[in-house]
């Protein structure tokens, strides 16, 4: 419980929780596109309370790891009206995993990777499901879809931020969980030759009618921005170009595959390969045959430090891709500190308290932290990401509900290199989506 303080109740909720909830009730099998702060996890809990011995007996969560581990419960002690609620976690061992799903319980909260073990050891049929983070599904080939799909379910409710991080491509699989094929098809087959073609590539799917699916999807999706119903500051978005030493020999790396520099060969044996190692090229160390990481250049290093030396007094969040990042990150800047789920406990109370003024974070391991508006404004972008997904997320660590102050993000750009063209990608990618959830908002 929360000791010394006062438990928040029904009444506290927002009238737009309020509607979310009205809708799950309604649609019995949905998709809720939330943005961050509007309470997303509450709603779906207290939808199922509100139906819980009436229509269903229990209820499976599915989530990401860490939010599994830390969020659903503590939402559930957070609210009055929830509280009577029993719960178990059942992530872990096996051994752990059986014995959590075994409890006589309301609610059991799995992560995501365990969903095939479930089926395969017969956990697979619950009054109502909720899937969070759903775009962890979006892939029709995973195991965890293929699994999923053939759970037993009365109530099947999707939550994401970012549904579709790479396209219209990635409804298919999410609606099939809705409506098992009614609305986007039976099979992904069907559906890509009905909406898609194939780009010049012919590995790309193009979406040819995005307003006619988005139109389609809001019949069983909806979507409410942060940016509508909370109050939030200013987040300003900067693009800082970094000119990067030795361009000849990146230029040559990415024409020949294959470079040699500080008598050490860096070979790719694809373009997947290639994309990624240019990438490091971009920060300034690229990992050889031998996962060891050789140094190129420390542009992306100056001009960190330039922009922290602008921010005596800040906290300052970092993003990085690869471990080399943070490696060299630590090595410049030694009271750099890194945040992962063994040191969160550690770190909360530290960087609230301003006693961190560089904190690294990997892009893709923010979910489910949600302390770090209290104390910080400035994120910088070291090493950038292809995962829309990723991104997003982790510019809402500190763009979100609780943030007093204008956020300010930096990106560090090598020029006319691979890092550019990334950055158009996720520009693109995020105008898809944000058409897709104009569309639905007007139809909702």
């Amino acid at each position: 419980m929360f000791i010394g303080k006062t438990m928040l109740n029904e009444s506290n909720l927002y009238p737009y929780q309020v509607h979310a909830i009205n809708y799950i009730l309604a649609e019995k099998t949905c998709l809720l596109r939330l943005g961050m702060g509007l309470g997303k996890t509450v709603s779906a809990l207290t939808a199922f309370s509100k139906i819980r011995n009436i229509f269903v007996k229990k209820l499976l969560i599915i989530a990401p790891l860490n939010v599994a581990l830390t969020g659903w419960d503590r939402e559930i002690l957070k609210w009055e009206h929830l509280s009577h609620l029993t719960y178990s976690i059942c992530c872990g061992d096996i051994k752990e995993r059986t014995a959590a799903l075994n409890k006589d319980v309301d609610i059991y909260i799995i992560n995501q990777e365990n969903v095939p073990w479930m089926l395969a050891n017969g956990y697979s049929k619950y009054g109502m499901i909720v899937v969070d983070e759903s775009h962890g599904f979006k892939s029709h080939a995973s195991q965890r879809f293929k699994a999923l799909k053939k759970f037993v379910y009365r109530y099947m409710v999707l939550l994401s931020g970012t549904p579709m991080p790479n396209g219209e491509i990635d409804a298919w699989s999410q609606q099939y969980l809705i409506d098992r094929g009614e609305l986007l098809g039976k099979n992904i087959t069907t559906y890509r030759n009905m909406y898609f073609r194939v780009d010049f590539s012919g590995y790309k799917y193009v979406c040819m009618y995005p307003d006619y699916i988005a139109g389609l999807l809001s019949k069983k999706w909806l979507s409410m921005s942060s940016e509508d119903y909370l109050d939030l500051p200013d987040k300003i978005m900067n693009t800082v170009n970094v000119t990067i030493d030795n361009y000849d020999l990146y230029k040559q790396y990415e024409k020949e595959f294959y470079l040699k520099i500080n008598s050490a060969e860096l070979t790719a044996v694809n373009a997947g390969v290639l994309s990624n190692k240019l990438l490091q090229y971009c920060n300034g160390a690229v990992y050889n045959e031998d996962r060891e990481y050789v140094e190129i250049h420390s542009n992306k290093l100056d001009q960190l430090e330039e922009l922290i030396n602008n921010y005596p007094d800040e906290n300052i969040l970092v993003a990085f891709n690869f471990k080399s990042d943070e490696e060299r990150i630590k090595k410049r800047f030694k009271h750099a500190i890194t945040l992962n789920s063994k040191s969160i406990a550690e770190i909360k109370t530290k960087w609230s308290n301003g006693e961190i003024k560089l904190l690294l974070c990997q892009c893709g391991t923010a979910d489910g932290i949600d302390f770090l508006q209290k104390g910080g404004r400035i994120i910088i972008w070291f090493g950038l990401t292809w995962n829309l997904k990723n991104y997003l997320q982790f510019n809402a660590r500190l763009h979100r509900q609780g943030q007093t102050k204008p956020v300010l993000i930096y990106h560090l750009v090598a020029a006319k290199c691979k890092d550019e063209q990334l950055m158009k990608v996720l520009n693109q990618k995020n105008i898809t989506q944000e058409n897709l959830f104009k569309i639905l908002k007007e139809k909702n």
